[in-house]
């Protein structure tokens, strides 16, 4: 009597839409795309590439350090005026 071995492999593409750990972290996106995704339901893209409808408190959660990376390499905008 033998021994049979089922050997099998599952993968999974990872996507760039792929949640991974980014659900753990609170992203950067522009205010109005909040707004807007709330409204219509469309996903937002925040600076690292994550793509999502908003939907959890983001105080609740760290910063993102690859938006915050992108953030802080970003320039200043035009200062408001009081």
């Amino acid at each position: 009597m033998g021994i049979t071995v089922d050997e099998r492999t599952q993968t999974t593409p990872v996507t760039q839409d792929s949640d991974g750990g980014h659900d753990l972290f609170a992203h950067y996106i522009k205010k109005e795309k909040i707004v807007e995704s709330a409204m219509t339901g469309k996903t937002v893209k925040a600076l690292c590439g994550k793509k999502w409808v908003p939907s959890r408190d983001p105080s609740k959660f760290p910063v993102c350090p690859t938006c915050k990376d992108i953030f802080d390499g970003l320039r200043p905008g035009p200062e408001e005026n009081d």
